[in-house]
């Protein structure tokens, strides 16, 4: 059985990591990022839930007192 030859496996990887890398940082440098990132306000809503005015409470059968 043939043995396989690992010798242009380093320049073979080498070369696509370099490549990748450049490729990488020509598509980084097309993008347009801003300055200066200023904070969004927010809007705040207010809504009116039942759960809010009322008090309510969940009974499971676990919960019922002992008899």
């Amino acid at each position: 059985m043939p043995q396989l030859d690992t010798s242009t496996w380093l320049i073979t990887i080498t070369s696509m990591y370099i490549t990748l890398f450049i490729l990488m940082q020509l598509k980084l440098t097309k993008h347009n990022f801003p300055s200066s990132p200023t904070p969004k306000t927010l809007n705040t809503t207010e809504h009116l839930t039942p759960w809010e005015t009322k008090w309510t409470k969940i009974y499971s059968p676990l919960s019922s007192p002992l008899q």
